[in-house]
């Protein structure tokens, strides 16, 4: 809601003649708290909603997290606008720590994101991970109540909502590279003849730098299946007219991790992620992500077999 009102907000003072109003809607992804996005369906289940809504007439836009938007949109919607990027990086937040390197061994640490889980569990297999749904005062409130030391979250996220005090410590990208696209808002729109110039009226949202990362950095989940199955990372920078571009998969236990990186022109965001995805490709990351998916598999006809016996037994599931 945060994210639809401050869009709001910026096209009433573009356009102050225009009424915009919002259309509270929850999704899929909203609803479903007690299972990780990798083992429900992934990034659409926070889109789909929306998408019906825009189809029907019902809603002009929709503004998502670019991190949770499917690699390949529908055919009929267009992504009109991506805004100026927030914080890209994750956050550690904790009540009694300062660091990860100050959590004692056994500590409980979560996390709803396989890249993140992964990254810790490659530099800190002292260690326990735990999943963590909810939005952020349902996360914050766990922490609280003592069930986990820390939590790793989004710093984008925190930030918005004035909770930026929270952070205890923010990860650098060699510690804990950023999904593609964290910390950026874009908008998405239906592609219809109705006479409003929807791609018109947005283009002052539009921050060009910002598009330009997310292009390569998405570009290398695309490769891969844009999943949120598999742990990957790819975080890309520009100074002057050059972009850096970094990417990371690995499994889920973080006991095989590869990465890449290069450098390259700006302008070739593409270009520059395909190259780095075929780097990642060298090193076997269809190998690893294959293993990837079968683990998920494994764990969702595992969990299936579990409610079977349960609901036989007369009994919830565990």
């Amino acid at each position: 809601m945060w994210q639809a009102e401050h869009v709001r907000d910026r096209l009433t003072l573009l356009y102050p003649q225009c009424d915009v109003k919002i259309v509270g809607m929850t999704t899929r992804g909203d609803q479903i708290l007690d299972r990780t996005l990798s083992k429900v369906g992934g990034k659409g289940l926070f889109v789909k909603e929306l998408e019906v809504a825009m189809a029907e007439g019902r809603a002009d836009l929709a503004v998502h997290c670019l991190k949770d938007m499917p690699m390949e949109l529908p055919e009929g919607f267009a992504m009109a606008a991506v805004m100026e990027r927030e914080d890209a990086r994750d956050a550690f937040v904790s009540n009694d720590y300062a660091s990860l390197d100050e959590l004692p061994d056994g500590a409980v640490v979560g996390t709803s994101s396989l890249r993140r889980q992964a990254l810790i569990a490659a530099r800190y297999p002292q260690l326990v991970i735990k999943p963590l749904r909810g939005n952020l005062d349902t996360r914050l409130a766990k922490l609280d109540r003592g069930e986990y030391a820390a939590i790793i979250l989004a710093a984008a996220g925190l930030k918005r909502l004035g909770l930026a005090e929270r952070i205890r410590a923010l990860l650098s990208p060699e510690t804990s590279l950023p999904a593609p696209g964290q910390g950026t808002l874009a908008i998405e729109i239906p592609e219809r003849d109705d006479g409003l110039d929807l791609v018109a009226l947005l283009a002052p949202l539009h921050h060009a730098h910002s598009a330009l990362v997310s292009i390569a950095e998405r570009k290398v989940s695309q490769v891969f299946g844009g999943s949120c199955q598999i742990p990957l990372a790819s975080y890309a920078t520009i100074d002057g007219d050059q972009m850096h571009l970094r990417a990371m998969v690995a499994t889920p236990d973080g006991k095989r991790m590869i990465s890449a990186e290069a450098h390259g022109p700006a302008a070739d965001a593409e270009a520059l992620g395909l190259q780095v995805a075929e780097q990642l490709r060298v090193q076997d990351a269809e190998g690893i992500l294959a293993a990837c998916l079968s683990e998920a598999a494994q764990a969702d006809d595992d969990a299936r077999s579990a409610e079977l016996a349960a609901s036989a037994a007369g009994k919830p599931a565990a």
